[in-house]
């Protein structure tokens, strides 16, 4: 049997070999057009150079030379004499509040249910009540957190259920 040495033979040569890498042929499209890029920058240079009015051009490259007036008095000091002496007057609007507020986070058929999501409130830090109503379509234990004087508050609250997961919630005018 004859040993091989894969490792030390030199390679064959590829002449004449179908394994060779084609030679890529020259891009002319891309050459083509980036020669008409070129070509047609240079042509807008050459066509703004030689179309533009030569006074204009003079009047950007020399402007007018003009001397700032001289002033016999300094024009500062009598107007911060004017500001000293000068009363400002401010029309201050009193806001009215629409409050109270009251936020409502749930309307439940069942006492128990309401008193799960007051408890899910309460480890939120706020207090909230449970009212029962009755209407046309049945009762409902309504679980709803207030008054707040300002809107704000009410949404501050409202936030903070929010980071806790509870959704939902509704802020209205306070109705006893």
């Amino acid at each position: 049997m004859a040993q091989h040495d894969y490792i030390n033979r030199k390679p064959k040569s590829n002449k004449g070999s179908k394994n060779t890498a084609p030679k890529k042929p020259f891009p002319t499209i891309m050459s083509l057009a980036a020669l008409l890029l070129v070509g047609g920058f240079a042509y807008g240079l050459w066509y703004i150079k030689h179309n533009a009015e030569p006074e204009k051009i003079e009047a950007v490259a020399k402007p007018a030379k003009t001397e700032a007036p001289k002033l016999e008095k300094p024009v500062i000091k009598p107007f911060l004499e004017e500001i000293k002496e000068h009363e400002v007057k401010v029309e201050v609007k009193e806001i009215k509040s629409k409050g109270p507020y009251q936020m409502q986070c749930a309307s439940t058929r069942t006492r128990a249910q309401a008193e799960e999501i007051k408890a899910k409130i309460a480890f939120a830090g706020l207090i909230a009540e449970i009212r029962r109503t009755e209407g046309s379509n049945g009762v409902w234990y309504r679980v709803r957190l207030g008054p707040y004087d300002t809107l704000r508050q009410a949404e501050s609250d409202k936030n903070k259920l929010k980071r806790v997961k509870i959704t939902g919630c509704g802020i209205w005018g306070w109705t006893p």
